[in-house]
């Protein structure tokens, strides 16, 4: 950032009072410019013993396939942000969202909120985001295919609650070092 949003006047970045982190300061205006991660907000579709997946059309990861998420806009909620982009990437239905997985990823300023969805019917398509749109079985998954390791962690939590019948809230922090 070179110029403030609110003046137009240049910033530096400093610390300020009674902050502990550099920020970007108008030294005209003195606005302080936060930067805060970003929320990835999708849903894991759920079908009987099948998982709804997305083949992705768009970069990155390119033709691999994912669950439908992205990022949360200005004024919607969690699950609205959820349900939004299982619609978009996927035309999916769902009901009875549970928060299921939230996965940091603070070097790239990230935060997956991953719920766990009821897909309410057979009538899913491709959205403009995605290739295909398939239910697979746990055997059925192309795991070698799967875009980011959030969705790999939260399929594989999912498929060993399966086997429980309990499916608790699971957090995870992934850095640069273990992705």
């Amino acid at each position: 950032m070179k110029y403030c949003s609110a003046c137009g006047s240049t910033v530096e970045i400093s610390i300020p009072a009674g902050d502990n982190r550099p920020r970007h300061i108008c030294v005209e205006c003195e606005t302080i410019h936060y930067q805060n991660p970003k929320i990835v907000a999708g849903c894991l579709p759920v079908q009987g013993s099948r998982v709804l997946l997305c083949k992705r059309a768009i970069d990155p990861q390119y033709g691999k396939w994912t669950l439908p998420a992205g990022f949360m806009e200005n004024g919607e909620s969690l699950e609205e942000a959820a349900m939004r982009e299982s619609i978009e990437e996927a035309n999916a239905s769902l009901e009875a969202l549970r928060l299921y997985t939230v996965i940091s990823l603070p070097h790239i300023n990230q935060v997956y909120m991953m719920f766990l969805a009821d897909l309410t019917d057979a009538d899913y398509s491709p959205g403009a985001e995605s290739l295909d749109v398939r239910l697979f079985k746990e055997e059925e998954i192309p795991w070698d295919e799967i875009a980011f390791k959030t969705i790999t962690y939260t399929l594989e939590a999912y498929f060993v609650d399966r086997k429980t019948g309990l499916f608790p809230l699971h957090t995870s922090i992934i850095t640069r070092k273990n992705r």
